[in-house]
């Protein structure tokens, strides 16, 4: 267990509370966006250098919400040797919604049968591609409050981003993030630096029940990402601000306090433009920039400019870009990893890019750090927070444990299986014709699917779903449910208890599926 509750429940918090693991899951397959490009009939380089995207996962039939968050949360749990027994709350962050009253959450609890788990709180929260930092904090405030009973929690955040055929198909993407929750984490949620700003617009939603597709505003929903990314700096900079001055020091903030900075990334290119808005934001903020050397060298023809009027303003943002280039280099280009090579995954966006960044850094490198992130959902949420990486970069620490955990995640991206633009268009009408049917069976080839991930097998005539898991081995039966033979063997031990054993490999094909209840 990450800890027990004091005997005094008051005593204080627990100490150092943030993400302890942290598993991504992307599909197997994706389409080559140059060759997407070609395809579309667009001209060259309009998704590639104008979105700054070169790849962009998808899923086949195969694959559902709940297939992702299963993925996810079972790769965690297996590959960090935990128990279920150790975890006491389960939240979802997601927006791909295929049951209007049964969550995500539900069919997850399928996974904690074996080890008699069933007192889990938590369940999904909605709001575009905040949801999954909205799980997030609903989390972590577990885990601070006094409802905390010692466990850990279990963040998961999971969609499925598709669009209609047209100029937004290219931004789509797919996949899942799984976190676990708890004290004396390597990762830290700074306490009480949050700057979050909710409004009401219609930049980004999904009126049509029984279509996955939504109704995109694009220029709208590019100024509501930008103002409220203005809002929520503001906000978090005033609030670090009054910390300092309690602590006296009269130091400002500024970008130059971030080791890394990541953003929710519906494109890469976007995210490039944002750290530039920030950089564009301590600029008018500084009573005395200097505009004769270093990074607000020859800016001084933007002193007056007044944020609300530049979300299109072509000079402001390549005077900017050009700006803070370095900055992109050193502390943002390496999130993009996943964004660039996967696309939007929506809720799991921000936290592929947190991935992103921890995959391809040292602990040595990370330890100490300071990284902002950046959430974004329209309609719309956002909040900008901070996480503080610990100072322990010590061979089996924490966070050596996470970073490793993550080193091969470029190796992961390598191994997908890249198809026509043709048989992506096809997968694409096939999910527009069938997501949201009773009596489907899917038409996709499970062997095209990772070893490990979860896939739907069937939606009966009642809509009920029944999955089923391919072997973590290509010489294993099809892998489902919780069942094992006494001869599989179990994985280590966990602090709490031993995990629940994979089921051992037999003579025969046959698949146990298992459903996801009825309502």
């Amino acid at each position: 267990m990450p800890g027990s509750v004091p005997a005094n429940a008051e005593a204080g918090w627990p100490k150092d509370v943030g993400i302890i693991c942290l598993e991504v899951y992307v599909p197997s397959q994706y389409v080559d966006q140059a060759e997407l490009e070609q395809f579309d009939g667009v001209a060259a380089g309009k998704y590639t250098i104008g979105l700054g995207q070169a790849k962009m996962g998808f899923c086949s039939d195969q694959e559902d919400i709940n297939s992702l968050c299963l993925t996810a949360v079972q790769h965690l749990m297996e590959r960090n040797c935990l128990s279920y027994d150790s975890v006491g709350r389960l939240e979802v962050g997601t927006e791909t919604i295929i049951d209007k009253s049964k969550s995500v959450k539900t069919v997850l609890m399928q996974l904690f049968e074996e080890s008699g788990n069933t007192d889990v709180e938590g369940i999904d929260t909605t709001n575009a591609c905040y949801g999954g930092t909205a799980a997030l904090f609903n989390a972590v405030n577990w885990v601070e409050s006094s409802s905390w009973d010692g466990r850990y929690a279990l963040v998961v955040a999971g969609d499925i981003a598709v669009y209609a055929t047209g100029s937004a198909r290219p931004t789509g993407g797919a996949g899942a993030v799984a976190m676990l929750v708890g004290p004396n984490a390597p990762l830290v949620l700074e306490r009480g630096l949050r700057g979050t700003h909710m409004q009401h617009a219609y930049d980004f939603y999904k009126p049509d029940m029984v279509s996955e597709y939504p109704v995109v505003d694009g220029k709208l929903s590019i100024e509501c990402y930008l103002s409220a990314l203005d809002r929520c700096y503001k906000v978090f900079r005033d609030k670090i601000h009054a910390r300092w001055q309690k602590e006296g020091s009269d130091k400002r903030f500024s970008l130059d306090d971030f080791g890394f900075m990541v953003f929710h990334s519906p494109y890469c290119k976007l995210v490039q433009k944002s750290l530039a808005r920030l950089l564009l934001n301590d600029f008018l903020g500084h009573p005395r920039p200097d505009t004769d050397s270093g990074v607000f060298s020859g800016l001084e023809a933007f002193r007056d400019v007044k944020p609300q009027d530049t979300y299109f303003d072509r000079d402001v943002e390549k005077a900017f870009m050009k700006a803070s280039a370095q900055m992109f280099e050193e502390k943002t280009k390496a999130s993009l990893l996943i964004s660039n090579q996967n696309g939007n995954m929506y809720t799991p966006s921000v936290y592929g890019c947190l991935a992103s960044v921890l995959a391809q850094y040292s602990p040595q490198q990370l330890a100490g750090q300071r990284i902002g992130v950046f959430s974004y959902g329209s309609g719309f949420a956002a909040t900008l927070y901070s996480i503080r990486v610990t100072e322990d970069d010590t061979p089996g620490s924490p966070l050596a444990k996470l970073t490793a955990s993550l080193c091969d995640l470029q190796a992961r991206l390598d191994s997908r299986r890249k198809v026509a633009p043709e048989v992506f268009a096809e997968n694409m009408k096939l999910r527009q014709e069938t997501h949201h049917l009773a009596n489907y069976k899917p038409q996709s080839s499970v062997d095209e699917l990772f070893p490990g991930t979860w896939y739907l097998t069937s939606v009966d005539e009642k809509h009920r779903r029944q999955y089923a898991r391919r072997p973590l081995n290509e010489d294993g039966p099809l892998e489902a449910g919780l069942v094992h033979s006494t001869t599989a063997a179990e994985h280590i031990p966990s602090p709490a208890k031993k995990v629940p054993r994979i089921p051992a490999a037999s003579s025969g094909p046959d698949m146990v599926p298992i459903a996801n209840g009825e309502h």
